[in-house]
């Protein structure tokens, strides 16, 4: 392996817990600005903010760790602009670890506008169409600027994860870049810098490819490791083979991350392959149309039949739009547009997946995660 300083009292991950009938774990990742239990969810504030929520929300509903997005934030307002603003935990008024995208998801979202070279990517802004050019030592400087605990290496994600030429090529990209990434975050000081580098695997829906590149990428002695190229287009059999064919055979006394991945089935199937870390937009954006997770069932707040409904939204549920309100003023504020409806089912959504999480701790714990599933997926996922 190459000495890239993962070993650092600031970044150090402790496995407590491993359950004897699948890779399911449960941990602590330590960071310079506080602990994570894990398995762990992070919520998305791609441009400094998890929609609808304030930090102080976001630690009541059970967050500790929330991730931002490099390619926006260069965008509005600037790494230098928050730079000068104290760095991006200031910026955002919050006191925990925050994960930094490297914009390698947008090398997929945006594909129609970006173009990709061995060098880098030159993509045409969402803002007002100037060229933004990313390469990998530009994306680690950004994100030495935006101040996160943990950067993500620069990667580039396959437009269709089941053609096997462009996923080779993509892959072969991805860890050329790493290097790329690894030797100048090593400039700027490694975890010296106060900041820890993740690589990222990638290989498609090809389980050789996926495992060649957990090979490439763990070369590299990073405090954490990423599976990324999932959910973009295939389907869950294809899903559940790459995160199969990689988490497993990721680094055990480092954090696995697996990147943009975020329902309940979705969460037990990962864990049980050994994955400790996710993040998605699932619950915020969900709530902002009407969606909400219960312990009964997914509602859509929209539906007539809870126009007189005096019932809290979920009666297990400790949050505030259930410990306060009826599923009837709850709709009455989703159907009329007003503004609380979404930010109170954002609320409930975010706490609703932080119970989840800390449930799947403790039952990993006991040994019984498999228990926990059959208890709660089946009535969670249902639709009402």
């Amino acid at each position: 392996m190459a000495a890239d300083q993962s070993q650092d009292e600031r970044f150090h991950f402790a496995l407590e817990h491993r359950s004897s009938a699948t890779h399911a774990r449960a941990g602590r990742f330590t960071t310079p600005h506080g602990v994570v239990p894990t398995p762990a969810f992070m919520p998305v504030g791609t441009r400094g903010t998890v929609k609808g929520a304030l930090p102080r929300d976001l630690s009541e509903a059970g967050a500790t760790m929330i991730l931002a997005n490099t390619y926006h934030l260069h965008l509005r307002p600037g790494e230098d602009v928050i730079e000068t603003l104290g760095g991006l935990h200031r910026f955002m008024g919050w006191d925990g670890p925050i994960l930094t995208d490297s914009g390698g998801y947008q090398v997929f979202s945006l594909g129609a506008t970006c173009r990709v070279d061995d060098e880098g990517v030159s993509f045409r802004s969402i803002v007002d169409g100037a060229e933004v050019r990313f390469t990998p030592e530009r994306v680690i400087d950004i994100q030495a600027k935006l101040g996160a605990d943990v950067i993500m290496a620069f990667d580039h994600v396959p437009p269709d994860p089941t053609h096997r030429r462009d996923v080779i090529a993509a892959t072969d990209r991805t860890h050329r870049w790493l290097e790329r990434c690894a030797t100048r975050w090593r400039e700027r000081g490694g975890l010296d810098s106060g900041q820890a580098l993740f690589g990222i695997v990638q290989g498609g829906a090809f389980e050789d490819l996926r495992r060649a590149s957990v090979d490439a990428v763990c070369a590299h002695d990073f405090a954490g490791y990423a599976v990324g190229g999932v959910s973009v287009g295939e389907d869950r059999e294809a899903m559940l083979l790459a995160v199969g064919a990689s988490a497993p055979l990721l680094p055990e006394d480092k954090p696995r991350y697996l990147m943009g991945i975020g329902t309940p089935i979705d969460f037990f199937d990962a864990v049980e392959r050994g994955i400790d870390l996710f993040d998605c937009v699932t619950p915020t954006r969900h709530a902002r149309t009407a969606q909400a997770y219960t312990s009964q069932g997914r509602m859509n707040l929209r539906n007539q039949v809870w126009r007189a409904d005096p019932r809290p939204l979920d009666p297990d549920c400790d949050c505030p739009a259930c410990s306060r309100f009826s599923r009837g003023f709850l709709r009455h504020l989703c159907v009329t547009g007003e503004m609380l409806g979404p930010i109170l089912l954002t609320l409930h959504n975010l706490r609703a997946f932080h119970r989840l999480m800390a449930k799947m701790r403790t039952a990993i714990a006991e040994d019984r995660l498999s228990a926990l599933r059959a208890e709660v997926i089946e009535p969670m996922m249902r639709r009402l």
